[in-house]
């Protein structure tokens, strides 16, 4: 619970969607827990018991609103967390709730013990991290029932409930109704899809367009495609079961809602809330952009407009096929590289059928990359990749392989970044690049990146160091800030 003193009150009464997923409110008088932003006739302050999180309002007997959905507030960023190791416990919970991931395993990731994340999550989130976990489940659930026309044992089995009969069980006693009873609270009527739509929640404003536009001047041919305002891409997963799952996603721009609508295809259901984590992540959902601002207004010290409120770092949806993007594109325009990887998705990419006009393969495996005859250089040589970087891939692929480097919510960025910087061919600039895209690090800084010179010229490297010092925590937002100026 967390003290009114605060002003949460004063927040709440004004629908602000600064502090939309930052905190939650129980309402005593109707039972039911509401986003800051709901839009339902307004409670009496006295009625009125604020929660840092959603499972926490559900501990103590709330209900989530059918109105404002708690499901859709977006996530906290890393700076709500006063330990980085709660929040990124938390954001594996999120993601791997459908997975049955126990929390021994999560605990190993982060490299403590399962007892020790017992007591700092609980102390930071008031709840287990058994209790945060069966509400990210009964939340995803909640929003398939709503948005979806999925069978009610669908839904459990995508929500991570081990039977339909726990499913039931647990959401009457949570939610006090049915899962077919929510249904018929659903105002909307919803048409029959084979495929699957939902929204996600972002604080705003969000920069769609400069999004899109960094995704499509990046897109692989036979893997992303960016039109009609839209993302589109292929995915591959490997289920709990070592089973692999190939689908397509597409991403499209709700403003009114401060969402993003993701559509996913049938297929991706067995892996739906690793899907929806990949997504978040791609479109740095988990922002805050006010607290991002407050320390960055300080570069339009230095020029008017070099920072912009609500920019994003754009992240990644595949590591691997992120961090071969990277290699590619050492001291080469972004278009050649582009090219580059495009000649490999369709020499060594998986086809597969989507239906979808530019969706026709699936980034080469780490797996298959290494596991190619001969020497790499033969392989990569006649697609246009020069020897050092063909060799710096398949460096990347066996490091993949071997689960040497952690590209995942990585506990320690910064020492998984020395690993990096240990292949050959690997320097800082592609480590820096690696890791604010791929491991989610908010702090990396490219300061010899042709973009960032340019856009801050006529500082040397050795000065823009000394001047991002004033912009930690936060200088992979800068980069981002300064490529959009050019």
């Amino acid at each position: 619970m967390i003290d009114n003193d605060s002003g949460l009150y004063a927040a709440f009464k004004a629908k602000d969607a600064r502090f939309d997923g930052r905190f939650f409110v129980g309402i005593s008088s109707t039972g039911i827990y509401c986003r800051p932003v709901c839009r339902a006739r307004q409670p009496k302050a006295e009625n009125c018991t604020f929660y840092r999180t959603a499972a926490e309002a559900e501990q103590a007997g709330y209900r989530p609103c059918l109105l404002c959905r708690p499901e859709l507030a977006p996530g906290t960023s890393i700076t709500d967390a006063t330990a980085n190791l709660v929040y990124r416990a938390a954001r594996m919970l999120e993601k791997n709730c459908g997975s049955g991931q126990n929390l021994e395993e999560i605990a190993g990731r982060l490299g403590c013990t399962d007892r020790h994340l017992r007591r700092v999550f609980t102390a930071e989130y008031h709840v287990s991290p058994v209790q945060y976990l069966q509400t990210c489940r009964l939340l995803l659930a909640k929003n398939l029932l709503t948005d979806t026309d999925l069978s009610v044992l669908e839904v459990a089995m995508a929500a991570g409930f081990g039977s339909l009969r726990r499913f039931n069980d647990l959401f009457k006693k949570q939610y006090k109704l049915s899962p077919t009873a929510l249904r018929k609270h659903t105002s909307e009527e919803k048409k029959p899809n084979d495929n699957i739509t939902l929204a996600l929640g972002y604080r705003p404003p969000y920069p769609w367009e400069e999004m899109l536009n960094f995704l499509a001047g990046r897109a692989i041919a036979g893997i992303e495609v960016v039109k009609n305002g839209e993302y589109m891409r292929t995915v591959h997963w490997e289920n709990p079961a070592g089973k692999h799952v190939y689908g397509w996603v597409r991403v499209g721009h709700v403003p009114k809602k401060n969402a993003l609508s993701v559509t996913v295809s049938e297929t991706l259901l067995p892996v739906l809330p690793q899907v929806l984590a990949r997504i978040r992540h791609l479109f740095d959902l988990y922002c805050d952009p006010e607290a991002v601002y407050e320390t960055l207004r300080v570069m339009n010290d230095i020029r008017p407009g070099l920072c912009v409120l609500g920019t994003r770092v754009p992240g990644c949806f595949n590591p691997f096929e992120m961090a071969v993007r990277a290699v590619l594109g050492q001291q080469i325009t972004v278009k050649a590289a582009t090219t580059l990887a495009a000649r490999i998705v369709e020499t060594y990419g998986t086809p597969i059928q989507t239906g979808m006009k530019g969706l026709s393969h699936i980034f080469p495996l780490p797996e298959a990359v290494f596991a190619l005859d001969g020497s790499i250089e033969n392989h990569f040589g006649v697609l246009g990749v020069t020897a050092a970087r063909s060799n710096t891939i398949y460096e990347l692929a066996r490091a993949f392989v071997q689960g040497e480097i952690d590209f995942d919510l990585c506990a320690q960025p910064e020492e998984e970044m020395k690993k990096l910087m240990a292949i050959r061919g690997i320097g800082s600039w592609t480590a820096q690049y690696i890791a604010m895209r791929a491991m989610e690090w908010p702090d990396a800084f490219l300061e010899t990146d042709a973009g960032v010179k340019k856009a801050l010229q006529p500082y040397t490297a050795k000065e823009l160091l000394k001047i991002a010092e004033a912009w930690r925590p936060w200088r992979s937002y800068a980069t981002v800030n300064l490529w959009n100026t050019l």
